[in-house]
């Protein structure tokens, strides 16, 4: 939990908050007193207005849904907090009082709070003559019926579903008893439960403290106000997504089986961020739960959500919602455009029609590859086996090693690198048997390129060998070699500015090929790498991370990436 924010002010945040709306959405306005933001057409016109609100903190919800084809207002309350009976009732007077009739449909979520003000200003706004409902949200299903008993299930980013069908069956002229009618029916078959690593904290209060913040723990059910979830788990992902859909689908728990879809049923599923998870993150959630949902419960999504539509502040979790889809037309409705600046609608309706095989194949990305050209170049493909394998060990053994410097003067992340990239190529020439010098080169630099993802010197290379072939088989001598990694230095630096002197990998790269095209003499050309690499110690950093790096560290020890690589060069000469 980060207990740091850019504003300890709350009043100040909301205010921000809420008006900067107004500044990605000219069709939107703000009373500021009172903290209502709305749809200034929904002001005069005679559709059916929809109209949410509760405590700030779960933005976008619910001010950044107020648009065309979604909300036509919401109220704010404070940080977690509902707002008052008396800014529900000015927001519902200022939409209803010019056209009493149009009708009103208020949709919350299942907190004590909110239906309690908000109905109290409901009740005081249908004594001037106005037209309204009510509709209360919830569908979570993290903390079972024996423990909510009757206050009820709370609400989460279900609503979101509900409030966005409801806005757009409203755009289309519908009446409020049928505006209602099917925004209840959503209500009825969704379900929605949580996850969370971490307690948020909320500005302007003193942090506290909380083992769920510190320990590996996951918290299941935990509700978007800190409210204590189901229970506290240790497991990864895929366990994690397991516990989640198994409490929407288990039919059988008499305690949370609140809604029940069958295999093959059209459900839409939405994948929400509780505010402080990564993209990254968020994708391979998304993953996950598709995963198993078509594996376990043969259930695949007709539509799918993705993004942040209710968060908990900066919330390191996500909620999974279900909506078992009764009517193909709330389709539609979910499809229907909503100019509302917090909403991330599903693809486009056509591109559904293209669901199906999401992946290529091996066999389709050799087909794209087409076939390897052969060259008369030749190695001696034992002897390679045979170099190759001890240069490449030399490299892995050394990974402690770069490691600890590329800490020193970096993110960390170089002696794993070169260590996945050295395994993935050792498997590789294992498996090779292939004497043509080009090729053994292009399918290095292929593995290169998957395992650690940059190979431009090595198809360099493969490029400029392939130069030198001619009509006459030859062998693979060293001086081939040498003008093979001479041309690729060239070509090298075309893509980088690097140079000797920048304390980089070419320190010791540059030296190597240099003195190696010069003297074809291998011992050599390694030493020259090692004073290349022995004199970036020292070396003031001209490119790369190192430039970034405070302090003096960076003077205690060598290029990381330069050391890698002398510790596979010298392989070659141990």
């Amino acid at each position: 939990m980060s207990s740091k924010h850019l504003s300890e002010d709350i009043s100040a945040l909301l205010q921000g908050c809420l008006t900067s709306l107004t500044v990605v959405n000219p069709c939107v306005t703000i009373d500021v007193a009172n903290k209502t933001v709305y749809h200034e057409d929904a002001l005069t016109s005679s559709d059916v207005a929809i109209v949410s609100g509760g405590g700030s903190g779960h933005e976008p919800a619910f001010a950044g849904f107020v648009g065309s084809g979604f909300l036509s207002a919401a109220v704010a309350g404070s940080i977690f907090a509902s707002p008052s009976a008396d800014q529900v009732y000015r927001c519902l007077m200022r939409l209803g009082s010019a056209k009493p009739d149009r009708g009103i449909l208020v949709i919350i979520m299942n907190y004590t709070g909110d239906k309690l003000h908000f109905g109290m200003a409901i009740e005081k706004a249908r004594a001037q003559g106005l037209k309204i409902e009510l509709l209360v949200v919830g569908d979570d299903v993290g903390v079972g019926r024996s423990r909510s008993g009757r206050i009820g299930r709370r609400g989460l980013a279900g609503t979101v579903l509900v409030q966005k069908i409801a806005g757009a069956l409203a755009r289309k002229g519908a009446s409020l008893s049928e505006v209602y009618e099917v925004a209840s029916a959503i209500s009825s078959n969704v379900a929605t439960v949580g996850a969370s690593l971490a307690h948020v904290h909320v500005p302007g209060r003193s942090a506290s403290t909380d083992e769920l913040n510190v320990n590996d723990e996951i918290e299941i059910g935990m509700g978007i106000h800190n409210e204590e979830g189901f229970g506290r788990v240790k497991t990864n992902l895929t366990g994690l997504v397991q516990t989640l859909l198994k409490q929407l689908l288990d039919t059988t728990d008499s305690d949370r089986g609140f809604i029940e879809i069958k295999g093959g049923s059209p459900v839409i599923l939405m994948v929400n961020n509780l505010g402080g998870l990564s993209n990254l993150e968020m994708g391979a959630v998304t993953t996950e739960l598709s995963k198993q949902l078509l594996g376990t419960y043969s259930i695949s999504p007709i539509r799918v959500l993705c993004g942040t539509y209710m968060s908990s502040l900066n919330g390191m979790g996500f909620s999974a919602t279900l909506l078992k889809v009764v009517d193909d037309k709330l389709v539609d409705l979910l499809d229907a455009p909503a100019a509302a600046s917090g909403w991330l609608p599903p693809a486009p309706a056509e591109n559904w029609s293209r669901k199906g095989q999401r992946e290529s194949s091996d066999k389709d990305d050799d087909q794209l590859a087409g076939q390897e050209l052969p060259s008369k170049i030749h190695v001696d493909p034992a002897q390679v086996k045979d170099v190759l394998s001890k240069a490449l060990r030399n490299m892995i053994e050394a990974e402690p090693e770069v490691t600890k410097y590329d800490t020193l003067v970096g993110d960390g992340d170089c002696g794993l690198c070169l260590k996945n990239g050295a395994e993935a190529v050792l498997s590789h020439i294992k498996s090779s048997s292939t004497n043509d010098a080009v090729n053994l080169v292009k399918g290095i630099a292929h593995v290169i390129e998957t395992s650690m993802d940059d190979a431009i010197f090595t198809n360099a290379v493969a490029h400029a060998l392939r130069a030198q072939d001619s009509k006459q088989t030859q062998s693979a001598t060293v001086s081939v070699w040498g003008t093979a990694l001479s041309d690729a230095l060239q070509t090298l630096s075309r893509y980088t500015p690097a140079k000797p002197g920048d304390r980089t990998v070419v320190d010791a790269l540059q030296p190597f090929v240099e003195v190696l095209k010069a003297t074809a003499d291998l011992r050599k050309a390694v030493d020259a790498a090692k004073k290349g690499c022995d004199s970036t110690k020292g070396m003031e950093p001209g490119l790369g991370r190192s430039v970034y790096v405070g302090g003096d560290k960076w003077k205690k020890c060598p290029d990381p990436g330069a050391y890698g690589l002398l510790k596979f060069l010298e392989g070659f000469v141990a």
